[in-house]
C-alpha cells in the first residue's frame, strides 16, 4: 500500500499574531513553524498502517525552502521519503492542484492530510483533491482502518457518529483521536538525514483568490463592573454595548 500524506507549515500555537505594515502577508519574522498538528494525526495514522500491513508512506508538502526543516521532522518520525512542491502555498485551489497532479503521477492507494491547517481553518484542500483526482473524499474521519483494498473510517455527524467502507483510492483528511502524534527519537532524526527529498516544479494554473488585507480583531475594552442591586443597568449595558439582547 502506497499512503501519501500532504503537510503544511504553520505557526506555532503559542505565536503573537502581526502583520506587515500594509496589511497583505502575515509577518513571519521570529516565527516558530511547526507541522500542523491536524497533519501529524494523519501522518502517524499512516505509519501505523504502515507498520501493520506494510507499505510506503511519503510526505508532500507545497511550500518553499524554508519548510524543509518540518518535512524532516516528518521523515524522523517515519516516513519513508518526502516532495516538496516549490512554491508558496497561497491558495486552497492552487494546493489542492499540486496535491492532485503528484498523487495522480505516484499511484497512491490513500491520501491523507488534517482536516484542516491552524493558521487559516479553511477545511477545503481535502474536498478539492478528491474531485480533482475523481475519487471519494471522506471527511472528518476519527478513526480509519484498512483491509485490502477497502478502508472503513468513522466520522462525527450532527447528534452521533457515521461509519463509512470505502474502496481504495481515496482522500480522507483526519482529527483527533485518529491517532497519538509521536515524537522523534533519535533513531529516527538520525536516517531523516539521508532519506530522499525531492524538490520538484509547481503544475497547473495560479491562485485563485488573493488577499486584499489582513486586520487584527479590535483590542478589548476594559471589564465593567456593575453593582448586584443595579439590575436595570447591567442590562442596558448588555443590549446597547454588548449587543447581545
Amino acid at each position: 500500500m502506497k499512503i501519501l500524506v500532504c503537510i503544511s507549515n504553520v505557526p506555532d500555537t503559542t505565536t503573537k499574531i502581526t502583520f506587515t505594515p500594509d496589511g497583505k502577508s502575515f509577518n513571519t519574522a521570529g516565527v516558530q513553524f511547526v507541522i500542523n498538528p491536524y497533519d501529524e494525526y494523519a501522518l502517524t495514522r499512516a505509519i501505523e498502517l504502515k507498520e501493520a500491513q506494510g507499505g510506503t508512506v511519503t510526505v508532500l508538502n507545497v511550500g518553499e525552502a524554508d519548510t524543509e526543516p518540518n518535512i524532516r521532522k516528518a521523515l524522523a518520525i517515519g516516513a519513508d521519503d518526502a516532495i516538496r512542491v516549490n512554491i508558496k502555498p497561497t491558495d486552497a485551489f492552487l494546493v489542492a492542484q499540486q496535491i492532485a497532479h503528484y498523487a495522480k503521477e505516484g499511484g497512491y492507494d490513500l491520501i491523507l492530510m488534517g482536516r484542516e491547517s491552524i493558521d487559516y481553518n479553511g477545511f477545503q484542500v481535502h474536498g478539492m483533491v478528491g474531485e480533482l483526482m475523481g475519487i471519494p473524499t471522506i471527511a472528518p474521519a476519527m478513526k480509519l482502518d484498512v483491509n485490502g483494498s477497502t478502508a472503513t473510517l468513522e466520522r462525527e455527524i450532527e447528534g452521533g457518529k457515521e461509519i463509512i467502507e470505502v474502496a481504495l483510492p481515496l482522500v480522507a483528511s483526519a482529527q483527533q483521536p485518529m491517532s497519538e502524534p509521536r515524537i522523534p527519537n533519535m533513531r529516527g532524526i538520525m536516517t531523516a538525514r539521508t532519506k530522499p527529498l525531492q524538490v520538484v516544479e509547481p503544475v497547473g494554473q495560479e491562485a485563485k483568490t488573493s488577499v486584499q488585507k489582513y486586520e487584527l480583531p479590535p483590542a478589548k475594552s476594559g471589564v465593567k463592573m456593575i453593582p448586584a442591586e443595579n439590575a436595570g443597568e447591567l442590562i442596558k449595558l448588555l443590549r446597547n454595548e454588548a449587543k447581545v439582547l
